[in-house]
């Protein structure tokens, strides 16, 4: 009998669903293969497969189509937010400066960082130990004047949810865009942007069963923004460049099913996710679950074990048959603890020691049997060899 593959990295990417496969396959055929931008019948139907994915995308998040601006990912979806933001600020005579939560993908850091480069000023506002905004950084933050400030929905390496409709009502308060990465949180936790006032949100396909290479921000206020790639007049200019066609009818489909079944999703992963936190500490009983104090989205559990190391761990868990991770796909093979625990305050030996297991649409109890019956041996193992390493 062949062993078991266990894949629980979802959060990292999840394959393609055969329902969004079907409906981009017309698109990557004879019949709608033009560029949407052609006046002629087949960049014309092109540019109908475009439109309608915009409106699906648009009605099941709450927004107007206008308002969804296609692009090549996330990391592009983030750069745009941020940067974006604190460049029109700049040309308004506004603040030259962006906060941003020190739990933030690295592509929302990065974009930070940028600004900085360019001149301006980045604010990184730190969390608590459940990796939470402090609520009197942002008050500071937005005291100083701001271009924008950038807080994820749900964070990639621990689960924890930030308040967005609360972050989001105080910025429009105080008259500041507010961004968030909701990359994690779409088809997770509900999401909806009817009573949510954010100005920017950024959404990714390959995280809910869409190719690879197509996202969106939703840009709410196309003053707030000002493009970071030129070109066309594409998209009213924001983000011009031939439109990925196929992709964006995936990521049409895609959000349309992860929107649907968000609850079942929710409820099923959450019950495989704390049955596996269960089995682990119940074989490894000095193991630490990082932000279990915290509200977290039901799909990802990250835990420390003492006495390992996470690239170790992760080898071992690979031989097995066993996929997961040691905190965000970005960062693998970073010898340093991941920056989400090291900001909110873990101790560098659990944040080397620190594996995150991502739960998706195909994940099963199984899966965690298998992890469960593994884990023990490996543990064991990886600390056997450490302690030979460090004595």
């Amino acid at each position: 009998m062949a062993k078991r593959l266990v894949y629980l990295d979802n959060a990292a990417t999840t394959p393609v669903r055969p329902e969004v496969l079907e409906a981009m396959l017309p698109y990557l055929g004879k019949d709608a293969f033009g560029n949407p931008s052609s006046a002629h019948r087949f960049g014309r139907a092109a540019r109908a497969g475009v439109e309608e994915a915009k409106r699906t995308i648009a009605e099941t998040l709450g927004v107007e189509p206008s308002q969804v601006i296609f692009t090549s990912g996330g990391t592009e979806a983030d750069n745009l937010a941020v940067i974006g933001s604190a460049l029109a600020a700049r040309d308004r005579g506004g603040p030259f400066r962006v906060a941003v939560a020190a739990t933030e993908h690295k592509a929302v850091l990065a974009a930070a960082h940028a600004v900085r480069h360019l001149g301006g000023e980045e604010v990184v506002l730190p969390v608590d130990a459940s990796g939470a905004v402090e609520a009197a950084a942002l008050e500071r933050a937005l005291a100083s004047g701001v271009a924008v400030v950038s807080v994820m929905w749900v964070n990639n390496e621990v689960g924890t949810i930030q308040p967005v409709a609360r972050l989001a009502a105080r910025c429009c308060e105080a008259d500041v865009p507010f961004h968030t990465d909701a990359v994690q949180a779409l088809g997770k936790v509900p999401v909806s942007l009817r009573d949510v006032r954010c100005t920017l949100v950024t959404i990714s396909g390959h995280k809910i069963g869409a190719p690879k290479g197509i996202g969106a921000l939703i840009v709410r206020d196309r003053h707030a923004v000002e493009a970071i790639i030129h070109g066309g007049g594409q998209q009213f200019g924001l983000r011009p460049g031939t439109e990925n066609v196929p992709g964006i009818i995936g990521l049409g489909q895609a959000v349309e099913l992860a929107a649907r079944e968000q609850a079942e999703f929710a409820a099923t992963v959450r019950a495989l996710r704390d049955e596996l936190e269960r089995r682990l500490l119940d074989v490894v009983p000095d193991a630490v679950l990082n932000g279990s104090r915290a509200e977290r989205a039901p799909h990802i559990a990250n835990v420390s074990i003492p006495g390992t190391d996470s690239e170790a761990l992760l080898m071992h868990l690979d031989l097995a048959g066993i996929a997961c991770s040691s905190g965000s796909a970005c960062s693998t093979g970073a010898v340093e603890p991941s920056h989400v625990l090291t900001a909110m305050g873990v101790p560098r030996e659990l944040g080397v020691a620190a594996l995150r297991f991502s739960f998706g649409k195909d994940s099963a109890a199984e899966d965690v049997d298998v992890v469960g019956s593994a884990l023990p041996t490996i543990v064991d193992k990886v600390r056997a060899l450490s302690a030979v390493l460090h004595r």
